[in-house]
């Protein structure tokens, strides 16, 4: 019995991070372009769900489409998307 309670808290130890990635996570962003300068409000959906790690790849992500990053408002579960489309307009999850 004893061998099999290891087994499953092995399975439990390898199965925590799997399931801890698959959590959907989006945040919302402000970000700018210069040249004429231009502004907009965007969500795209993280790989981090926190402002700290989702910050780099919402900037790397803007910078390759010309963007520049002005900073992450939230980050937050599918539960926030409906309220947030609208506001975004077309860049709702466009990046």
């Amino acid at each position: 019995m004893k061998q099999f309670s290891q087994i499953l808290a092995l399975l439990a130890l390898i199965a925590a991070p799997a399931s801890a990635g698959a959590a959907e996570c989006y945040a919302d962003y402000k970000a700018k372009q210069e040249q004429p300068l231009r502004l907009h409000y965007g969500v795209m959906q993280v790989s981090g769900c926190s402002a700290g790690q989702a910050t780099p790849e919402v900037a790397a992500r803007l910078q390759a489409a010309g963007w520049t990053l002005l900073n992450v408002l939230s980050v937050f579960g599918p539960e926030g998307l409906d309220q947030r489309k609208a506001d975004a307009g077309p860049y709702f999850l466009r990046f």
